[in-house]
């Protein structure tokens, strides 16, 4: 009987110790970050969010909950919860629409633009990468593009670029050409992926509210081109121009496009459409 309450007794010892050491373990997540992942001590976790603008990280128990929370957010800014249901829910309404629009007033965004502030346009140094938000190792933008009295002789358009606060990138300026929301807001992407190809950027998360851009070139494009870039009702794209020059940017790099819902509380899109708004105040080239 004692041998056996010996036995028990340091079963029963071991069971506490290795819940002891199972408490020990930690796991550090980084949701935003330098790179964002799971790590298991401090000093690695450290090394990617000290001194990084706005970083989110948090200590868990287990690594599976580390993980939950890495992926919990669709968006790097942060926004959680509700916002994150609101992506999701907007993104599946929106691939139901998936189609080729019938013609430029599709959807087209007609609210007034803000007051004129004067963008610097002029070339740009190289920009140290840790001035970049990461998303993996995709660095992570935003843009958008406006448009008041769209469809009108008035019309004054704008696009924006949104790389993080107060970042060297950061553009609003007037769009040139022909004054439409659409254009706009493919011109925005356009100027994203310009800017990172001066700075040796190859792989974006380029988030937008135009589900127009989005579809038009991860899957309009292609049928455009083989249609000799007539609808699929034998009717000229109208913005052929703009999307062949987006396409030309693209080749090369390997970009995310996002879907974000715009006016929506989420910070890089609406810091995106305050550069839009102050750009289309500018006198147009």
């Amino acid at each position: 009987m004692t041998a056996l309450l010996g036995v028990a007794h340091r079963v029963a010892l071991a069971a506490v110790r290795g819940r002891g050491c199972r408490g020990l373990a930690m796991f550090y997540a980084v949701k935003r970050g330098r790179k964002a992942g799971v790590f298991p001590t401090w000093d690695e976790c450290r090394a990617q969010v000290d001194r990084f603008p706005a970083a989110r990280y948090k200590k868990f128990a287990t690594e599976e909950e580390a993980w939950a929370f890495v992926r919990s957010s669709a968006s790097p800014s942060g926004s959680e919860g509700q916002k994150n249901k609101h992506v999701q829910e907007s993104q599946v309404k929106a691939n139901k629409r998936l189609r080729e629009p019938v013609d430029e007033g599709e959807a087209e965004n007609t609210e007034p633009c803000a007051k004129h502030v004067k963008q610097n346009t002029e070339p740009l140094p190289s920009v140290s990468k840790n001035t970049f938000s990461y998303m993996g190792d995709s660095v992570v933008v935003y843009t958008d593009g406006c448009c008041s009295s769209n469809g009108r002789r008035r019309a004054r358009a704008g696009i924006g670029v949104y790389w993080g606060p107060g970042h060297p990138l950061n553009v609003g300026i007037r769009l040139p050409g022909r004054q439409t929301n659409q254009r706009a807001e493919i011109h925005a992407a356009c100027k994203a992926i310009e800017q990172a190809k001066t700075q040796n950027i190859n792989k974006l998360v380029l988030y937008t509210d135009s589900m127009f851009t989005i579809n038009g070139i991860t899957n309009w494009v292609r049928g455009w081109k083989k249609n000799g870039w007539k609808t699929s009702t034998g009717k000229e794209v109208i913005n052929k121009e703009d999307f062949v020059e987006l396409e030309r940017l693209v080749q090369g790099m390997d970009i995310k496009w996002m879907h974000v819902p715009g006016h929506s509380g989420f910070i890089g899109n609406e810091e995106a459409d305050r550069l839009a708004r102050e750009g289309a105040k500018q006198p147009e080239d």
